[in-house]
C-alpha cells in the first residue's frame, strides 16, 4: 500500500495545519511545536521538518484517524515515549513531494 500523502501548512505563530490522505480519505490535525520543542527534537531541523517527521512516526503507529484532532509535539512522548530517541531517524528519511 502507497505511503500516505502528509501535508503541512504553517499557520500562525508556531501553529501547524497538517492534512494526512490516503486511498481511504484524509484526516485534518492542528500541531503546536514551539521553537524549544523543534530545536529539542529536530536537532537544527526546520519546524514543518518536525512536524512532518512526527506525523510520519505516528502514522508508523496509529491509523490517521486515531492521531488527535489537535496537539503539540511535546504531547506525542506522553503516549508514546520513544518518540525523542526515534523522530530524528524520520527526519533523516526522504520523504515523497
Amino acid at each position: 500500500m502507497k505511503a500516505p500523502t502528509i501535508w503541512v501548512v504553517p499557520t500562525s505563530g508556531d501553529w501547524f495545519d497538517v492534512t494526512i490522505e490516503d486511498g481511504r480519505g484524509s484526516s485534518r490535525h492542528r500541531v503546536r511545536a514551539p521553537a524549544g520543542d523543534v530545536l529539542r527534537y529536530g536537532k537544527g531541523a526546520a519546524a514543518g521538518a518536525v512536524v512532518d517527521a512526527a506525523m510520519r512516526f505516528l502514522l508508523d503507529r496509529e491509523p490517521k484517524e486515531s492521531i488527535l484532532s489537535r496537539f503539540a509535539l511535546s504531547d506525542i512522548e506522553r503516549y508514546f515515549p520513544e518518540f525523542p530517541a526515534k523522530v530524528t531517524d524520520y527526519l533523516a528519511q526522504p520523504t515523497e513531494p
